[in-house]
């Protein structure tokens, strides 16, 4: 019986010692195709690179790594689907990788599964808090989404974390205005164009938060200066026709709204704002019946382009000609 039972335990050990070894050269395996999928995504090999992860996951389906480079590699291609797939099942196998994590945040943030993006974001930043592209890509989900205070916390983390981030000091600014909180906006996108100087949307959005301060000069002069940037910012002239109406210059904001139109003809902010001025000249003489003609055609326009405008439909209704409504014909 001993003998027996020597033999046994020497033939156990034996069949263990080549499982083992069978494991070590599968495991070698793995490295093998995943070092070779990394030289061909480096090299924008894509095809290659998918072969070899494809053949690693076969190997070992458990392997975290090799999930992860499968699903890089179906985001470099374009096939999100399948890269979710892939990342979710490296977060999956090891929770604690803060590159699988991140990016699954990213392509579910390219699919546009903002709230699945936000849980893998913030799944990231609890593995890497200080990781500056994971707070802001949370936040800028946030601020998607809607969730303000959220996403004020995590860009002010982002900030923290990179002070040299225009874009993260640009979209601070942006959530502090929406919260009607101006004067922190405007210190936000000033330390933002500080960061980088040409950046003619920033200037936009710094005047906007003028203007809604009613600081009409000092918004003007940060119009032209985005205009100087960049002579084609429909937007820009857009606001600056706002600001010169307010200041009651009225033939040159309709010529900035004119020109807001002509670079972007779907502009509905711009053709309602010009349709005010043509009916402030309107008002002022009465006479001037083409005035009143352009302003009504313009918010028609206006409407058109964007039917959710409550205020302008008041308008509308206020000075356009009552006629009797003509009735349509159906199509047999």
């Amino acid at each position: 019986m001993t003998v027996l039972s020597g033999r046994f335990v020497a033939a156990l050990a034996a069949l263990s010692l080549i499982c083992l070894s069978g494991c070590a050269l599968n495991q070698q395996r793995v490295r093998t195709h995943i070092a070779a999928g990394d030289q061909a995504l480096a090299r924008k090999q894509l095809d290659d690179a998918l072969a070899e992860f494809k053949k690693a996951v076969t190997i070992d389906p458990n392997s975290a790594d090799a999930h992860t480079r499968l699903g890089q590699t179906y985001k470099e291609r374009g096939e999100l689907e399948q890269a979710s797939a892939s990342l979710e099942s490296a977060v999956r196998l090891d929770p604690f990788s803060f590159v699988a994590a991140f990016e699954l945040g990213e392509v579910y943030r390219l699919l546009q599964q903002v709230k699945q993006a936000v849980r893998a974001y913030v799944h990231a930043c609890e593995l890497d808090p200080k990781n500056f592209d994971a707070r802001f890509r949370l936040a800028s989900c946030y601020h998607i989404t809607g969730d303000l205070d959220e996403a004020l916390a995590a860009y002010e983390q982002a900030v923290e974390l990179n002070p040299k981030s225009a874009y993260a000091w640009s979209n601070l600014g942006a959530v502090y205005d929406a919260q009607g909180k101006f004067y922190d906006a405007i210190r936000a996108y000033k330390q933002s164009l500080e960061c980088e100087t040409q950046q003619p949307i920033v200037l936009v959005n710094l005047a906007t938060a003028y203007l809604n301060q009613e600081r009409w000069s000092t918004a003007q002069k940060t119009l032209r200066l985005a205009i100087k940037m960049d002579p084609d910012l429909s937007i820009a002239h857009e606001r600056l026709g706002y600001c010169l109406w307010r200041e009651q210059n009225l033939d040159e904001a309709a010529q900035s709204y004119l020109r807001a139109t002509a670079l972007d003809p779907g502009n509905a902010a711009a053709y309602a704002g010009y349709g005010v001025v043509r009916i402030s000249q309107y008002l002022a003489s009465a006479e001037r019946t083409a005035y009143l003609n352009e302003a009504i055609e313009a918010w028609h326009t206006s409407l058109e382009i964007n039917p959710d405008q409550p205020r302008l439909r008041t308008l509308l209704e206020k000075y356009r000609p009552k006629h009797a409504r003509a009735s349509a014909t159906a199509t047999p």
